[in-house]
């Protein structure tokens, strides 16, 4: 029984070209679109395993969307003499209802259920006129790059000096702070200074006059104990007359 007509739609369609120099990865892409209003299950395989990297190479595709696959080819020494005979194949599948198992619906899928394309490998080394305008893009881009860094340069440049400027400002106000709290310190302690020889100046006065208070208390009760003692000498001396005329 004949195999059924590929549902999806592939771009391109039977060529993948991959354009050099191949001393590195050159990728191409492939466009896997399902049209139809089921869930297709798919798979991409080649001839060259070991050549290509494929992202991704298999899964499933919902109904009414598309998909991107990067095919990788590594790098290779180009013989422009050598055809290339690398082929891909895309296999695909209708996924039944819930499907849970995609590599068991693969297993037991029956040969008439799958559908496949295949497309050849095209290497594609640029012309002379090519390389030329490719040299020139590359010196317009490097010069453009140059510009934009030098651009960027002066700008930061113009940046730092700026910055210059305004670290300069900063480190003159904190200089100016600075002479300032010093000079509020200076008159803080001149008049701490001040206050303590006004206190000092005013415990002296104060002890002067409770001094001279003391000396004119001390001065006024010898004063006065001098009589009083002159009394009781006077009265012991007129008792002592009279006791010896009483005893004569």
């Amino acid at each position: 029984m004949a195999r059924q007509e590929q549902v999806l739609l592939l771009e391109p369609q039977h060529e993948l070209k991959f354009r050099g120099p191949f001393t590195d990865v050159v990728t191409t892409t492939l466009k896997l679109a399902n049209p139809t209003d089921r869930n297709v299950c798919f798979k991409v395989k080649t001839t060259a395993p070991r050549r290509y990297c494929v992202r991704p190479n298999s899964g499933v595709i919902d109904a009414g969307t598309s998909i991107n696959v990067s095919v990788m080819l590594q790098p290779f020494d180009y013989d422009p003499n050598e055809k290339s005979k690398h082929k891909f194949m895309v296999q695909s599948l209708l996924a039944p209802p819930e499907m849970t198992d995609m590599e068991g619906v693969w297993k037991e899928a029956k040969p008439e259920d799958l559908m496949d394309s295949k497309l050849r490998c095209v290497f594609e080394m640029p012309a002379e006129n090519d390389k030329t305008h490719d040299m020139d893009s590359n010196k317009v881009l490097s010069s453009s790059l140059l510009k934009s860094e030098s651009s960027t340069l002066s700008m930061k440049s113009m940046g730092s000096s700026l910055d210059d400027s305004e670290v300069k400002k900063i480190m003159e106000e904190c200089k100016r702070l600075q002479m300032e709290v010093q000079r509020l310190r200076e008159e803080n302690r001149q008049i701490r200074e001040e206050d303590g020889l006004r206190m000092r100046k005013t415990t002296a006065m104060s002890t002067q006059h409770s001094s001279s208070s003391s000396a004119t208390g001390a001065t006024a009760r010898e004063e006065g104990a001098s009589p009083r003692m002159l009394a009781l000498i006077l009265l012991f001396f007129i008792i002592g007359v009279i006791v010896g005329k009483l005893v004569l």
